[in-house]
């Protein structure tokens, strides 16, 4: 089955639309100024108090220090880390080091030296994508046939998630700015991401 997860998540109603629909991972983009998702390690660590204990809560990182991401596993605050900056094979090794958490590591796909870069990351799963945070789709033709699990980002919502699973089959897909309106999180559409992907699997 599919796993889902819902990603962006920074206010307290947001924790509550997805406990209501039970996805697998709930993310939180940390210490991540550009993002208007952003949130503190304090803001995460409360709510990520507040999720179902089904839900796997999920940090995501831009070249953050990695003292400061392996401390958020070990605390307990998270359970895996994504990395979307240029983490590198050092880094990973260096949380590797402090911490047993599960680490995502994304890549931004536009040619297939971009796939060769996924498939030898030594991240547990690597995520996909056409650049972090645009919420567009990307040519999916370039990643069929890849052999490793991994996160189907960019653009997904109810509407195109029947198609993407049919063609790719990932391990996951994730979703933020495809289950928004207006900026936010919208309940219906996170509901209806969640359902399509549900009777598909």
């Amino acid at each position: 089955m599919t796993k889902i997860k819902i990603c962006g998540l920074s206010r307290r109603c947001d924790i509550g639309f997805v406990n209501r629909c039970g996805p697998d991972y709930a993310g939180f983009v940390v210490n991540v100024p550009k993002s208007r998702r952003s949130v503190t390690p304090e803001e995460a660590q409360a709510l990520s108090a507040l999720l179902s204990p089904d839900i796997i809560p999920v940090g995501v990182f831009v070249n953050e220090r990695a003292e400061v991401v392996a401390s958020m596993l070990n605390d307990g605050i998270i359970f895996a880390a994504q990395l979307h900056g240029s983490e590198d094979e050092d880094y990973i090794g260096d949380l590797r080091r402090r911490t047993g958490g599960i680490l995502i590591q994304a890549f931004s796909v536009a040619s297939p030296s971009d796939m060769e870069r996924a498939a030898a990351s030594p991240a547990d799963y690597v995520l996909l994508d056409s650049g972090g945070g645009t919420g567009r789709t990307f040519d999916w033709r370039q990643i069929k046939g890849f052999k490793r699990p991994y996160f189907l980002a960019g653009g997904l919502g109810a509407d195109n998630l029947p198609a993407a699973l049919a063609e790719l089959r990932p391990f996951a897909v994730d979703m933020s700015s495809g289950v928004e309106t207006g900026g936010v999180k919208d309940p219906a559409k996170i509901e209806a991401a969640v359902a399509a992907v549900r009777r598909y699997s």
